[in-house]
C-alpha cells in the first residue's frame, strides 16, 4: 500500500468525498478504521452507539470486500497506530474527511505534526457538511453567530455543485488488492454486542421530508425522518439529503443548515463546549437538587411531555426534536439546573449525539448560548402538551399510569419556577 483512507464519522463508500479524492489521485488506496480507545475509555460496556458502529464496519467491511479489497480494522490510539502503518508500509499519504470538534482538531493537528515528520502527507476534505469553517461569513470575513443572517447567506451561496454526488464508483480500481481479515469483536474491546434499542432505516423518508413543516412538531406521529443517527456518522449523505429537501421542502433543508451552523461555531467558539457561548450567562447561580434531578431523568417530573419524553430517551436512544426543547427548557429553567448537566445525560443516552448540535441546542434552550432562546421564554410543559399532543397519544404510550393515582404531582409550580428563574437570570445578567 502507498496511500491510506481512513473512514471516521463516514461510514460509506458512495459518495465520500475523501474516499474519492484518495481514489481519484492515488493507487493502492487502504481503507481503514479505527476503533478510538481515547473515545472509547469514556463509554459504557452496553453502549448501543458503539454496538451501531461496529454493524455498520461490517457492512463497510462486506462492501469492501466484494470489491476484492478490505477494510482494515484497528483497536487503540489513532496516534499510535498511523504513523506505525506509514513506517512499516511506506504510505505517502494518508486521507480522511474533515472534523471539526475540539478533541479531533486536537488529535489530527498531533498527527499531521507527526506526519509530516515522516515526509507522508495528511490531507482533509470536506464531507460531513455542506458549508464549512470560513465558507459562510459575514461581508467582514466574521463568522455569524445569528442563525438567520448565517441560513439566508447560506442558501445563497448553495449552487448544484455543492450538492453532487462525488462519483468513487468510477475510481474503485485504485483500491488496495487484499485478502479480508476478521472484525475484530466488540468482546474484545471489553463491549457487550446485544442491541437493546432499534437501530432506525437509512432508507430515505421522501413522503416525511415533503410534509416536514406539517407533521414535524407532532411526537405522536412519525413526522421526523429519524436520520440523525446516520448523518452522525455519516452512513448516508448530507448531500444527497440536502439536495432531496431543496427539492420538497425548506423547512426540513433549514434544518441541515442549523447542522452546518452548529459545526461552524463549535470550530469558532470551542470555548463554547464547556462554557456558555454568552459568556455573561456564566454567572448565573444554578440550584441542584438530586431528588428534582434524578425525577427529570426518570420521567417522574408530573408533567407528562417532559415524562413521555424522558422515557421515550431511556427506552430507545431517541427524543423527538419539539419534546427535545421542552425537557432542556424544563430542566434549566423550571429546576434551574445548569445546562451542562442536562447536556451530560443527553450525550450518555442519544444514539444520534452530536457534540456541536448536543451544546447548541442546550445552550439554546436555556439561554446561554448563540441565536438562544430570550432568557425570559419559559416553555410552559401544559401548554406544549395541549399544542402538541392534544389527545395524549405520544403521553399515554410512555407513561401508561398517566391519569391515575400512581401518577406523581408536579414536582414543581410553574408560576413558582417562572419567576425563580425570571429573577435568578435577571440578577446574574445586570451584576455583569
Amino acid at each position: 500500500m502507498t496511500t491510506l483512507f481512513w473512514h471516521r464519522r463516514d461510514l460509506r463508500i458512495h459518495d465520500n468525498a475523501g474516499l474519492y479524492k484518495a481514489l481519484f489521485s492515488e493507487k493502492n488506496v487502504q481503507p481503514i478504521f479505527i476503533f478510538d480507545t481515547a473515545i472509547l475509555s469514556r463509554l459504557k460496556k452496553d453502549d448501543q452507539r458503539v454496538l451501531f458502529i461496529h454493524q455498520e464496519i461490517e457492512v463497510l467491511k462486506q462492501a469492501y470486500t466484494q470489491l476484492g479489497s478490505d477494510l482494515q480494522v484497528y483497536y487503540g490510539s489513532p496516534l499510535d497506530i498511523i504513523p506505525e502503518l506509514v513506517n512499516n508500509h511506506g504510505v505517502k499519504s494518508v486521507f480522511c474527511n474533515r472534523d471539526y470538534e475540539p478533541y479531533a482538531l486536537e488529535r489530527d493537528k498531533t498527527l499531521f505534526e507527526q506526519l509530516t515528520a515522516l515526509n507522508c502527507a495528511f490531507i482533509g476534505t470536506k464531507d460531513h457538511v455542506i458549508f464549512e469553517k470560513n465558507e459562510v461569513t459575514k461581508a467582514d470575513g466574521l463568522p455569524y453567530t445569528v442563525f438567520t443572517p448565517y441560513s439566508r447567506k447560506w442558501k445563497e451561496k448553495l449552487n448544484d455543485d455543492y450538492l453532487k454526488a462525488y462519483p468513487v464508483e468510477k475510481h474503485l480500481d485504485s483500491l488496495n488488492k487484499i485478502t479480508a481479515t476478521p472484525l475484530i469483536s466488540l468482546q474484545e474491546m471489553g463491549f457487550e454486542s446485544v442491541q437493546k434499542m432499534a437501530f432506525p432505516s437509512k432508507d430515505f423518508p421522501v413522503n416525511i421530508i415533503q410534509n416536514y413543516n406539517d407533521t414535524r412538531d407532532i411526537p405522536a406521529i412519525k413526522g421526523t425522518s429519524k436520520l440523525s443517527l446516520h448523518l452522525r456518522f455519516g452512513t448516508i449523505s448530507v448531500r444527497a439529503l440536502a439536495k432531496q429537501a431543496l427539492s420538497s421542502n425548506e423547512t426540513y433543508l433549514n434544518e441541515l443548515i442549523w447542522r452546518d451552523f452548529y459545526q461552524m461555531i463549535i470550530f469558532h467558539f470551542p470555548h463554547s463546549v464547556k462554557n456558555s457561548f454568552k459568556k455573561q450567562y456564566d454567572a448565573i447561580q444554578w440550584e441542584y437538587n438530586e431528588t428534582q434531578f434524578n425525577a427529570w431523568c426518570e420521567g417522574k417530573t408530573g408533567y407528562p411531555l417532559v415524562d413521555a419524553g424522558m422515557r421515550e430517551l431511556n427506552a430507545t436512544g431517541f427524543m423527538h426534536n419539539r419534546v427535545r426543547m421542552v425537557v432542556a427548557s424544563f430542566l434549566t429553567k423550571h429546576l434551574l439546573i445548569d445546562w451542562r448537566i442536562g447536556e451530560a445525560y443527553f450525550a450518555e443516552k442519544l444514539l444520534d449525539f452530536e457534540l456541536a448540535s448536543n451544546i447548541g441546542g442546550w445552550q439554546w434552550a436555556s439561554g446561554s448560548g448563540c441565536d438562544a432562546a430570550p432568557y425570559f421564554r419559559v416553555f410552559n410543559p401544559t401548554s406544549q402538551q395541549e399544542k402538541f399532543d392534544k389527545q395524549f397519544t405520544y403521553i399515554k404510550k410512555w407513561v401508561p399510569e398517566f391519569g391515575t393515582p400512581n401518577y406523581p404531582a408536579p414536582i414543581i409550580e410553574h408560576k413558582f419556577a417562572r419567576e425563580r428563574v425570571l429573577n435568578r437570570y435577571k440578577t446574574a445578567l445586570n451584576n455583569e
